[in-house]
């Protein structure tokens, strides 16, 4: 962690001053990720379906993907705004602290499931909207704790190579490739390799998953580019 870092770490900010505009920034940050991981949760079991104005090769006409992926998207954002303005430690625990806020979200929705119901069919519905399968389960937390330390550990990389000029390159470069490697392994666990050791559900075919992949991947790709002016207006604004 660079001194910059060391100095303005969330412990110290809140010791000194709690309602600095840096460490308003700091809990703030770590809010809007926790909160958007809690919401990727338990919107993870909607599928998708956005229509393309023309069809792509391997996607088809229409791109189909979790409800889950602005809430996840909103993640590397609050991680990449955390890892440039308080350090690679900062991150990575936030990131991993997260992940074990997965189960206790997971378990928290899975008792409520669990509980009588006074009207069935309401009680029903909310099975069927909050209640993710084995599967996505597996899928998400895998692809969580793999492509979140990714993303923490390349932004840094590329930051130690490049100094702290090119903020626009460390966030689109980390986060391009974290998510390469979360929407690879969640479809291919979510559908194809949990399906096949488990035996819930059916497997995908091998051109269906890869349709899955490229479309999310597009998707994802888009977003991390129009993230990058909510980037620098945060970190400009916490360092004014």
């Amino acid at each position: 962690m660079s001194s910059r870092s060391a100095d303005t770490g969330p412990e110290r900010l809140l010791a000194v001053d709690p309602f600095s505009r840096p460490a308003v920034a700091a809990v703030g940050l770590v809010a809007l990720f926790v909160t958007a991981l809690a919401t990727a949760q338990v919107t993870a079991a909607k599928v998708l379906a956005l229509s393309l104005p023309v069809a792509l090769p391997v996607v088809g006409p229409r791109i189909l993907l979790p409800g889950a992926a602005l809430a996840y998207a909103v993640t590397f954002f609050a991680s990449d705004c955390l890892a440039e303005l308080y350090g690679r430690r900062t991150a990575q625990v936030v990131v991993n602290v997260g992940f074990a806020m997965n189960f206790v979200v997971l378990a928290l929705v899975w008792s409520t499931l669990a509980a009588p119901g006074v009207d069935p069919e309401v009680a029903a519905a909310f099975g069927t909207a909050l209640g993710p399968t084995t599967n996505v389960v597996a899928g998400s937390l895998l692809a969580y704790v793999v492509s979140q330390n990714v993303d923490v550990v390349l932004f840094h990389a590329i930051r130690d190579r490049t100094g702290s000029a090119n903020l626009w390159l460390r966030n689109l470069a980390s986060t391009a490739t974290s998510q390469a490697i979360d929407t690879v392994v969640f479809v291919s666990v979510a559908f194809l390799v949990a399906p096949t050791l488990l035996g819930v559900g059916d497997a995908l075919p091998l051109a269906a998953v890869g349709a899955l992949i490229v479309g999310q991947y597009l998707l994802k790709l888009l977003i991390a580019v129009l993230d990058t002016p909510f980037v620098y207006l945060v970190v400009g604004a916490v360092r004014e």
